[in-house]
């Protein structure tokens, strides 16, 4: 029994046709959009590619790219074949391309859907390519000499004022790092040699903050170094007081950023899933419709159309089976004494020698 079966009249069948040519054509600027969306993520993620570790997080937007290309030219196609449709002639050409064109589409449009899912999946590879990033680049941030290294403290500077936050975690990741070049040390002040001496490792360390940490929107000035001491400053209290910096980690404002993004790109990318989606089932109906037309030989009569043309558990069962039998017929056994299981052919008793010969009646 066929599956949601629908009758069509030629009016029908030429009106839905000409609907389909011109879904068609506005499925193929929905894969224009897919691929902007696609280029655009890409680019947002190339702008902070110095903060982020290698990893696949361009999986996702590159996916974007490839499903929309590939949209404009699967949609292009079948304006081209939804518009000759409409003619029963014309539709004799790509009578045996329409199958194989929709079960390609569909292909298609499960890979539309797999990319809207990876834009809510990519979060935690984007956290750590990003938790990565922003640790290597606050660990060389005084590196401004260094080849390869001197533009981190820039970058990470514009980040810092851009995205107003401090640090990887917060701004107690300052504290933990030399963030401080060595070049704008006085090696001859006590403080700093004491500094330097009472680490294991040399290095300067200060419970303070670069400039881009700070608040501008504070009453106070910035308190950027000795956050900590609270008999450094008048009137304050680290533990009590809200201080002038930004307290938001930089990787969790970047997370909160591109998530926002990616959740756009997601619905977008499900709302185009479902057109195209509708689309292939009209264009479905269209073949079906057309295909019996030419069966029954009345082109100008009723048809039937559906979706399946079994139900749904004999067209899996029939499936199942075709893929289990691929190949079957090109086995050979090589099992001494088992016969081949798709050759009908009897064995022979090599050991008997009275064999009756049967004769060849002669020529007339």
């Amino acid at each position: 029994m066929a599956v949601l079966k629908v009758k069509f009249t030629k009016t029908k069948r030429d009106k839905l046709a000409q609907i389909l040519w011109i879904l068609n054509w506005v499925s193929v600027v929905s894969g224009i959009i897919l691929f902007s969306l696609g280029l655009f993520l890409k680019i947002e993620i190339k702008k902070r590619n110095e903060v982020m570790a290698k990893g696949d997080i361009n999986s996702v937007p590159n996916m974007l790219i490839s499903v929309g290309v590939i949209a404009c030219i699967i949609n292009f196609l079948g304006g081209k074949i939804c518009y000759d449709c409409s003619d029963a002639n014309k539709f004799s050409r790509w009578k045996l391309v329409m199958l194989p064109y929709i079960v390609c589409t569909f292909c298609f449009t499960f890979c539309i859907l797999l990319g809207a899912l990876m834009c809510y999946t990519m979060r935690n590879e984007l956290e750590e390519s990003l938790y990565l990033g922003l640790r290597d680049a606050i660990k060389f941030y005084k590196d401004t000499d260094i080849p390869g290294r001197c533009f981190l403290k820039k970058t990470v500077d514009l980040l810092q004022i851009g995205f107003r936050c401090c640090g990887n975690n917060g701004f107690r990741d300052w504290f933990e790092i030399q963030w401080v070049s060595p070049r704008y040390l006085n090696m001859a002040s006590k403080e700093v040699l004491d500094r330097l001496n009472s680490n294991v490792d040399g290095k300067f360390l200060v419970d303070g903050v670069p400039f881009s940490c700070c608040n501008p929107s504070s009453p106070r000035p910035c308190i950027q170094y000795q956050l900590t001491n609270n008999s450094a400053h008048y009137n304050y209290d680290f533990l009590t007081e809200e201080l002038n910096i930004w307290m938001k980690g930089c990787r969790q404002a970047l997370l909160d950023y591109y998530t926002g993004i990616m959740r756009s790109i997601g619905i977008a990318a499900l709302l185009i899933w479902l057109f195209e989606l509708s689309v292939l089932i009209g264009v479905r109906y269209l073949q079906t419709a057309m295909k019996n037309v030419l069966l029954l030989g009345d082109l100008e009569g009723e048809s039937d159309g559906w979706l399946l043309e079994n139900s749904f558990v004999e067209t899996a069962k029939y499936n199942i089976s075709i893929i289990k039998n691929l190949g079957k017929a090109n086995q050979i056994s090589t099992v001494s004494g088992m016969n081949d299981p798709n050759i009908n052919v009897q064995n022979t008793d090599c050991d008997k020698t009275n064999i009756t010969t049967k004769s060849i009646p002669a020529a007339r």
